[in-house]
């Protein structure tokens, strides 16, 4: 049984014109054989875009295959074109999941007319790897008072077995309890709270390990992302 807190300022970031990046976990060549990953867990990144240059920014067209990407938009609004055919604006309070299966290609910039984009993405190892890409889209319920799940179990489907991200968005003084899971990556996006004496700010992480049922308390107005794994079985890290 662990938790380990994972700061704002440990994180890695890159930039690029209209883009900021701070990273969770070891990315690019910000190479981190320590970090590499939690359980499926494989990227966490938080991305901030300004739209007011003469490029759109953003991530122009790339591939990737054999993942589970999630997008949840804390801010503004992301355009993704990909080469199976979706094109959607992906704005605040609404979720994507593309699996890029046995390859695809996509780009994702930020929505010029609705300025400031901020979005979370992560990156999930497929229970099976291989098959179609496909993509979902879907408003969220609101994660008002209460951690609701956004994707996996009632949420979009995900094809990461067991894997489950969870939002809320609370008052201060709010307390909500985390999943009796055996694996949890908590992140306060906005805010601020308390896990049981470990304290949280803006950018913060907690990764826990067989420290499900914890209780959040916020100290301020808060957004929580939680990615909880329930699948104990071998390959999950």
């Amino acid at each position: 049984m662990s938790m380990a807190l994972y700061a704002a300022s440990q994180r890695s970031s890159s930039t690029e014109a209209g883009r900021v990046t701070r990273h969770s976990f070891s990315f690019g060549p910000h190479y981190d054989p320590a970090n590499l990953g939690f359980g499926p867990l494989v990227c966490h990144n938080d991305d901030l875009l300004d739209p007011s240059g003469s490029r759109p920014a953003g991530y122009p067209e790339h591939p990737h295959s054999e993942l589970e990407i999630v997008t949840w938009v804390l801010e503004g609004a992301l355009v993704h074109t990909d080469s199976a055919g979706a094109r959607h604006v992906v704005a605040a309070g609404r979720a994507q999941v593309l699996s890029a299966g046995a390859g695809i290609r996509h780009s994702e910039v930020a929505d010029p007319a609705s300025g400031r984009c901020r979005f979370v993405q992560a990156w999930l190892t497929p229970s099976e790897p291989g098959g179609a890409p496909s993509y979902v889209l879907g408003d969220a319920p609101a994660p008002a008072t209460d951690l609701v799940e956004v994707v996996g179990g009632t949420g979009l489907p995900i094809g990461t077995r067991g894997a489950r991200l969870l939002v809320a968005r609370l008052r201060p003084g709010r307390a909500v309890a985390l999943p009796d899971d055996p694996r949890q990556h908590v992140f306060a996006a906005t805010g601020a709270a308390d896990l049981e004496g470990v304290a949280l700010r803006a950018g913060d992480a907690v990764r826990l390990d067989g420290e499900g049922g914890r209780m959040v308390t916020a100290t301020e107005e808060t957004e929580l992302l939680v990615w909880s794994f329930g699948d104990r079985r071998p390959g999950l890290g």
